[in-house]
């Protein structure tokens, strides 16, 4: 309805960048999708349950989410995320199995208008992960609403290695979902972002003004003074790989790019050179052309995050010789490593132990790798000597054959006025999804500083799949209630 679209695309009230996880939950439940509490269903918290039972017969999306979520206690800072979570997965992290407590139910009259758009097919940067690399995260928290991954998998005649998935199952899993669901008619794949920003509903064509006036009783057509709207540029890759070109406008617009797209860099001398990358996939290409292997010079990896410790797995697992540097003490109650269960995670606890045993000092039990705690590197030389400096000041040089920095990546939020920046925690620092999120209401997920534009996952500091769906969900209840499609 609200929303204008020049050139291929149909009108519609509200449009959202990123077609991951929260984008595909956000669409699930602006699509008539609504979740009531299941009559005669038992929430292992009996406070959340005496509240569930107080108003059955009204959905989870037109309660309070403020009052429902106060008192949970969860691996996630954000209440509404420990809600869904909880309502979808009453005793998960007791290793229980308890049914939800929810039941769903379609109300199309309730649905709203709204476009996702995103690069790649749904499921977002999932379609970029090597396929067969297994997720951190247990396989029933990857599923979405009312589809438990589990039973998908099942159909599939597949069982899940050690609770875990692969990403691959994961890519497939978002784009069957979207199907099954009947949500297709709402994504637009293959485009690109690269503009939105506010404009007044005055300067817009007269021609526009007509067509988002037709049945829409929104600030369209109340012709209010100084009526604010967003617009949102970008461009579609079209089959024969022509670009073109569409403007929408509507009234509310939801960030859900996730970060994947923009990988850390560490400005040292000689990153740019062609043999230092900063994704996993270089190493597979450089397995699969032969160009690195047991012979050659030890691959560097740069970083002690879970990316780096899967390139470690990968390298090992080709007999690729390693030299791994990362900047943090292998006791730094801050490493991941530290914060994960021996036994649900065997093979980042073996990574772990390579880094602890196997430095440059004392040669541990693994072959092909050398393990560099406290070392940043200094520069990269054109003839692939790597330089590395310790916190005593002492220098080390290596011959390498390529170099991955695996070290986090951002946003990238270059389609809005001064990068996004003036919407984060802190305005005098980039968006990061760790250290500076987008500052968001907590129980509507619009964003503070800008009303009418929403942030959803890693952009909010939610980085799990299994908490961004609570995002989603306070997002659908402050867009219902903005529409007045909630029962009195």
């Amino acid at each position: 309805k609200n929303c204008s679209i020049s050139r291929g695309l149909n009108s519609s009230q509200l449009c959202f960048s990123g077609n991951g996880p929260s984008g595909i939950c956000l669409s699930y439940l602006l699509s008539g999708y609504t979740p009531y509490f299941k009559r005669h269903s038992l929430h292992p918290h009996p406070i959340l349950q005496r509240k569930l039972e107080e108003a059955p017969e009204v959905s989870i999306l037109d309660q309070d989410l403020e009052y429902l979520s106060e008192g949970l206690e969860g691996r996630s800072h954000s209440p509404v995320a420990l809600l869904f979570d909880t309502l979808q997965r009453p005793d998960t992290d007791f290793g229980g199995t308890a049914e939800s407590v929810l039941t769903w139910w379609h109300e199309p009259d309730r649905a709203i208008p709204h476009l996702v758009l995103g690069r790649n097919a749904p499921g977002g940067a999932w379609h970029s992960i090597e396929g067969s690399m297994v997720t951190l995260s247990r396989g029933e928290w990857m599923g979405l609403p009312d589809l438990p991954f589990k039973e998908w998998l099942k159909q599939k005649k597949r069982g899940l290695r050690n609770n875990r998935a692969t990403a691959e199952d994961i890519a497939q899993y978002y784009q069957n979902y979207v199907v099954k669901k009947g949500l297709q008619k709402n994504f637009r794949c293959g485009t690109v972002v690269t503009s939105v920003r506010k404009v007044s509903a005055e300067s817009i064509s007269n021609h526009t003004q007509k067509d988002l006036q037709e049945d829409s009783d929104s600030i369209w057509s109340s012709n209010e003074k100084g009526a604010e709207v967003f617009q949102v540029d970008g461009f579609f890759k079209t089959m024969e790989g022509d670009k073109e070109l569409f403007s929408i406008y509507a009234e509310n617009v939801v960030l859900a790019t996730g970060t994947y797209d923009n990988p850390t860099w560490l400005g040292v001398k000689g990153e740019n050179l062609s043999y230092v990358h900063h994704q996993l996939s270089a190493l597979e290409e450089a397995v699969k052309n032969n160009s690195v292997g047991i012979m050659t010079d030890p691959v560097l990896i740069v970083g002690a995050g879970l990316t780096a410790a899967d390139a470690i797995l990968f390298a090992h697992h080709c007999n690729i010789p390693v030299i791994h540097v990362f900047r943090r003490r292998v006791t730094d109650p801050g490493l991941i490593f530290n914060q994960l269960p021996k036994t649900m995670y065997p093979e980042y606890h073996k990574v772990h132990q390579m880094m602890k045993e196997q430095t440059a000092a004392c040669a541990g039990p693994y072959e092909h790798y050398i393990s560099l705690p406290e070392h940043h590197v200094l520069s990269f030389g054109k003839d692939k000597k790597c330089i590395f400096q310790d916190k005593n000041g002492c220098q080390k040089a290596y011959k390498i054959s390529m170099a991955l920095v695996l070290t986090g990546s951002n946003p990238n939020l270059s389609f809005l006025p001064n990068n996004g920046t003036d919407l984060a925690l802190d305005s005098e620092q980039p968006v990061n999804p760790k250290r500076n999120p987008i500052d968001v209401d907590p129980f509507t997920y619009e964003c503070t500083q800008e009303k009418g534009l929403y942030a959803l996952g890693p952009l909010a500091g939610d980085n799990f799949v299994r908490f961004v769906q609570g995002g989603a969900l306070a997002v659908a209840s402050s867009l219902l209630k903005k529409a007045n499609k909630n029962p009195p």
